[in-house]
């Protein structure tokens, strides 16, 4: 009986079965990332992703940032996008498909060598890593839906491998060099992003401290090469751009930094609600045993994300989406590898499968929310072709993508008019005393300047003026200077509460 089962495995293990085996999944990530470039056609461009990449046009045609541009966040979101940027004007392509393109090959990099790093673990030799891949492969390139190309999808493909090292030093495994270069300089370009990042590797690192007995690997390679990054980037950012520390930086202070939405809106969403299923099925899969490396990394590093997401106070789905991310790659993991025999998986099979499919359909929906313009590219489309356009609001959904797709000129040296929403909101939200009242007047004053000095330098052939959130027409009606300036313009329409103003010949 026992020669017979061996002859029917051996049969059914032949070379062409085993090549099957082998080839079925690349085949699937394949797919999925079909699906994904499809997707890239699809939805729309992130409006962060769509102002950025005007940011990364205007420098290279010799405009300073902070000074020129101004830019909420450090140089390091500038340039993450300032190469493909440069490489689609090299190859007269829009620069959104080649940062689309940039994005999938970043994210078919970092599966690769994260898993190849983790291959390298002794006690994960016998997973079963094929249906994980492809799961992977669907979280870090369909799931962004709406999010992709932000900061945080760069940040979260960049830690990755990091986290695969992590990972080896918990069990006290070699790492070869060159995973150990590979994971500081991507722990080091996450951390350059946003120092809330720091959560993640740091808990991590302590978790590899703790379990492996050795307080030396909290100087272990990776990290110094991690920290190295962090500051040159933060000493090249004080000597090549000292306006960020003198202008921007206390403008966000005082005003966005300033400000916190409700407890409700941080903590009681959909974000939160994926990170405790995460955990939870985690829980219910590996109900005994040790938690192996790369388990452990992960559910770490989701509780970091977790933390990095609730100090920013937004609320936002892209702010979260390294946390939500994380938490779905520790879910597939421990429903998806195959496990040693005292743990649950199979036992719920069918009940973990509606879960995984329940949470990534969630997940869709949070990071596909965007605000609504109505038909507005369509209305300014057909009044004038590569129009040079400014926008007198505080909502940046409403001229970003919109230029982009009408093929216009952006005027405006901000985003959007976001000093004026964010002296709203603070002081809706904050106790404001005599001096800071008086600072917040100047910053207004400040960005009422810049404003008009762009629509004068800047000669727009349109003007949308946003009356539906912050009556921005009453505003400009009742200043000094802007009537005098709109009186050469006309009304020719109104889309979803926004006028469009067009310049009469």
């Amino acid at each position: 009986m026992s020669s017979q089962f061996e002859a029917v495995t051996r049969q059914s293990l032949a070379p062409p079965a085993r090549e099957r085996l082998v080839v079925t999944p690349w085949l699937m990530i394949g797919a999925v990332f079909m699906i994904a470039i499809l997707l890239r056609q699809v939805v729309p461009l992130n409006t962060d992703v769509s102002w950025l990449l005007v940011v990364g046009e205007r420098m290279l045609d010799g405009q300073k940032l902070y000074r020129d541009i101004i830019e909420i966040n450090p140089p390091m979101a500038a340039f993450a996008y300032l190469p493909g940027v440069a490489l689609g004007r090299l190859l007269h392509v829009d620069p959104r498909h080649v940062i689309d393109a940039q994005l999938l090959l970043l994210a078919a990099g970092s599966l690769y060598v994260t898993s190849r790093i983790i291959r390298l673990s002794q006690s994960s030799a016998a997973l079963s890593w094929g249906p994980f891949a492809i799961w992977a492969a669907a979280v870090l390139t369909i799931l962004p839906m709406h999010v992709f190309g932000q900061r945080e999808h760069i940040a979260t493909l960049t830690f990755l491998p990091g986290l695969a090292v992590y990972a080896l030093r918990s069990e006290r495994e070699p790492v070869p060099a060159w995973a150990v270069i590979v994971a500081g300089i991507g722990v080091g370009i996450t951390l350059a992003f946003k120092p809330f990042f720091t959560f993640p590797a740091l808990f991590c690192i302590l978790a590899g401290v703790v379990r492996s007995r050795a307080w030396l690997q909290t100087f272990a390679p990776e990290n110094i090469i991690a920290g190295m990054i962090v500051s040159a980037v933060s000493l090249g950012t004080y000597l090549l751009y000292p306006e960020y520390f003198t202008i921007t930086y206390p403008l966000v202070r005082d005003t966005y930094l300033s400000w916190s939405m409700s407890p409700s809106v941080i903590f009681l969403n959909m974000a939160t609600l994926l990170l405790v299923v995460a955990l939870a099925t985690v829980a219910l899969t590996r109900r005994s045993g040790r938690l192996d490396g790369p388990l452990l990394a992960l559910i770490l590093a989701s509780l970091g994300f977790a933390i990095s997401f609730f100090l920013q106070r937004r609320g936002w789905p892209y702010h979260s989406y390294p946390m939500v991310t994380v938490a779905i790659l520790t879910m597939g993991y421990a429903v998806l590898t195959d496990t040693d025999a005292t743990s649950q998986p199979r036992r719920f099979g069918a009940a973990t499968a509606v879960i995984l499919i329940a949470a990534f359909a969630l997940g869709l929906q949070w990071f596909n929310t965007r605000i609504y313009v109505g038909p507005l590219p369509e209305a300014l489309a057909k009044l004038k072709p590569h129009p040079r356009l400014l926008v007198l609001s505080g909502e940046a959904a409403i001229g970003h993508p919109l230029v982009r797709d009408i093929r216009g000129a952006w005027v405006s040296r901000q985003e959007n008019l976001w000093i004026r929403e964010f002296v709203r909101l603070t002081r809706e939200r904050t106790s404001v005393d005599a001096v800071t009242d008086a600072r917040l007047n100047a910053y207004l004053a400040l960005e009422r300047n810049w404003l008009v000095e762009d629509f004068k330098n800047g000669n727009p052939d349109l003007v949308l003026v946003d009356n539906l959130r912050g009556g921005w027409g009453d505003w400009a009606r009742a200043d000094a200077e802007l009537p005098e300036l709109l009186k050469s313009y006309r009304l020719v329409g109104t889309v979803e509460g926004v006028d469009i103003l067009e310049r009469a010949e």
